[in-house]
This record gives structure tokens, sequence and C-alpha cells, in this order.
């Protein structure tokens, strides 16, 4: 019998404004790393729930979502897990003020991808996000059906 496949399934922002795009930094194995805002989804949330939760945590920024990046399949650096991630994006007029709720969250930071390249990542996937976002990789909300009853 095949083993049954059960990746964790997360969420992640690009989020535009004209000071450049968010990442948070935070602080894991003794480096400072730099992610998306991003998260696991709770077992009670939809993924769009669980994204909306995650960027208020993570930066005290409350939005809607306006559309998908893309949907990412990949392993941990160790290849202990498989990660199954949505990115969502939104695009802000003005870049507001932002402060970590999340304590595993140090920073927030609005970077070019120029800025980004100079920075450790969590995963070579935060940088494929934005640059999916960069080259028009859009999708609408509606190709998503979020429901937690039958």
């Amino acid at each position: 019998m095949t083993e049954r496949y059960r990746p964790n399934t997360t969420v992640a922002w690009v989020v535009k404004s004209p000071e450049g795009f968010l990442f948070v930094e935070e602080h894991k194995r003794g480096q400072v790393l730099f992610n998306q805002p991003a998260g696991h989804i709770e077992a009670d949330e939809t993924i769009i729930e669980a994204a909306k939760r995650e960027l208020y945590e993570e930066t005290s920024l409350r939005s809607d979502p306006a559309g998908l990046v893309g949907i990412y399949q990949f392993p941990s650096n160790d290849n202990s897990v498989i990660y199954v991630r949505f990115c969502f994006y939104v695009e802000l007029d003005a870049a507001p003020q932002l402060h970590p709720i999340d304590p595993d969250i140090t920073a927030c930071h609005w970077l070019t991808l120029e800025q980004l390249d100079r920075k450790l990542l969590r995963s070579p996937y935060v940088k494929q996000c934005l640059v999916d976002y960069m080259q028009g990789q859009r999708y609408p909300l509606s190709i998503l059906t979020c429901s937690l009853i039958n």
C-alpha cells in the first residue's frame, strides 16, 4: 500500500506599495531570514481566512487579497516536509507603518527585488513568488472554492 501524501499547506503574500514589496524578518536557527508574510492554515479556517490572519499577525496589516499569484509545491531544505503554498497578492496605494504582532517576527521591511537579493531567504520560493508576480502571473480568487461546511 502506498503511503498517503500529507503536505503542509501554507499561505503567503506578495504585498506591493510605492515603497517596495513587504517582507518579514525572523530569526531561525541563529540566522536572520526574510520571508513574505506567510504561515500555516489552521484546522478551523479557509485558505483565504488563513491568509488574512497570517498577514495581520505578522505585520498588523488588514487586507483582503486581490488575487492569487500561484500555488507552489516544494520540499523543506532538509527534504523532511513537503509544502503546498498558496501565494496571494495585494497592491497598496501607500506603505503603512507596520509592527509585527507574532513574536517570531522581529521586523517588517519594504524592499525592492535588488535589496531582497542581498538577504538570506527562508526558502527559494520567497523570491519565486515575487518574480512570478513581477512577470504578471495573477489569477482571480474565483479559481478557489473555500468552504469548511458540506
